[in-house]
């Protein structure tokens, strides 16, 4: 049974997905396999985009509250 993309850790999701790239560039890929591989690739680009846009949108959030603590912090120091 596979993993869904969502239970895997970020390295692991994009490890498979460079294994499956890699099969696909093959030269002897198993053209019975193609189809399902390429639906496994899509779910887990899907998941890697979806980790990246949340970790861009907290990194958003965070970068004004820490460049009031090192203001803050700047402040204390003079």
């Amino acid at each position: 049974m596979t993993t869904p993309p969502e239970d895997l850790a970020y390295r692991d999701a994009l490890g498979e997905l460079d294994d499956i790239v890699a099969e696909l560039e093959a030269d002897d890929v198993d053209v019975d396999v193609v189809a399902e591989r390429l639906e496994r690739a899509a779910a887990l680009v899907t998941e890697l985009q979806r980790r990246i846009h949340d970790a861009t949108l907290r990194v958003e959030q965070l970068a004004p509250r820490l460049e009031r603590a090192a203001d803050a912090s700047e402040e204390q120091v003079t």
